[in-house]
């Protein structure tokens, strides 16, 4: 099956010259939605990058999910940079697998370009019934992952903080980064701004001038970026007093809670797939706003 193998009972792949992915040591996430014979495979599918630290830490997580999901064929694949491609991993799906359903989850923070294009049309044109999830965020659980990792380098009661988002021209992906530095304002008790590293306005850094500007004590920036690579090197310069760590770090097991809303994702989807039987598979499954699964 083309994709990312995750060598997880009773998923089977075949190899594509991608090392196996190895399992993370954590706690499971029931999935009850259809049965492990009729369930679509999830294809979880990440930007790409090509720093290894980020690559590693991405193929940690799609194991993870598999682990979380013993029973569903988990494959990984990629929008952009590394390979597979979504096409390539569809391709493979219905090859071995005679036209199986297909759940995409993207791995990616908000609903942008890569969301609503990209991902959309490779659904379309494919041979299977695909249909493709709404983005992780924003989610709650997402934002206490943040709050988390602020805590990992001393948040002080007097620090600023600014989400750092890697932005995009897409005013929903924008609208989505927003919300989640509202949610990450409840975690915190506290005002949070954003930041972005690309594609919108304010840039990063500006936007932590601007908050120095006003700040009685440091200035403490959240990553709001899924791995390490090119970004979360931005976002280390981008002249704040502290930045905390992504969403995921290489050799750290995934947070159960990033996993938990792939795994509810899909469930959502592959569930509504069970109520409507024999409806077309052209929904698109389509975030809440209240930061909560897809409904």
């Amino acid at each position: 099956m083309m994709g990312i193998p995750v060598p997880t009972t009773p998923v089977r792949t075949a190899p594509i010259g991608t090392a196996p992915i190895g399992t993370a040591p954590i706690g499971t996430a029931p999935v009850d939605a259809v049965s492990s014979s009729a369930a679509p495979a999830l294809l979880a599918t990440s930007h790409g990058t090509s720093d290894p630290a980020g690559q590693r830490a991405v193929l940690a997580l799609v194991a993870a999910v598999a682990a979380a999901a013993p029973q569903l064929t988990v494959l990984g694949g990629y929008v952009d940079v590394q390979s597979p491609d979504v096409p390539t991993c569809l391709t493979g799906i219905a090859a071995e697998t005679a036209g199986r359903p297909v759940v995409i989850v993207p791995l990616l923070l908000s609903a942008g370009y890569h969301v609503r294009v990209d991902l959309a049309e490779a659904a379309a044109e494919a041979s299977q019934p695909v249909r493709v999830t709404g983005a992780l965020g924003p989610d709650a659980r997402l934002a206490r992952i943040l709050a988390d990792r602020l805590q990992e380098i001393g948040l002080f009661p007097d620090d600023t903080v600014v989400l750092a988002a890697a932005g995009s021209t897409d005013a929903n992906a924008v609208a989505d980064c927003h919300s989640t530095a509202g949610q990450l304002a409840t975690v915190l008790g506290r005002p949070v701004t954003v930041g972005f590293i690309s594609a919108a306005e304010p840039r990063l850094a500006d936007a932590v001038r601007a908050a120095r500007a006003g700040a009685p004590g440091r200035v403490v920036v959240a990553s709001y970026l899924l791995a390490p690579g090119y970004f979360a090197g931005l976002a280390d310069g981008c002249g704040a007093d502290a930045v905390s760590r992504p969403l995921l770090v290489d050799g750290e097991a995934p947070p159960q809670g990033l996993v938990d809303v792939i795994v509810d994702l899909y469930t959502s989807t592959a569930r509504l797939d069970q109520a409507l039987a024999g409806l077309p598979w052209s929904f698109s499954a389509v975030r809440s706003t209240t930061g909560g699964p897809a409904r």
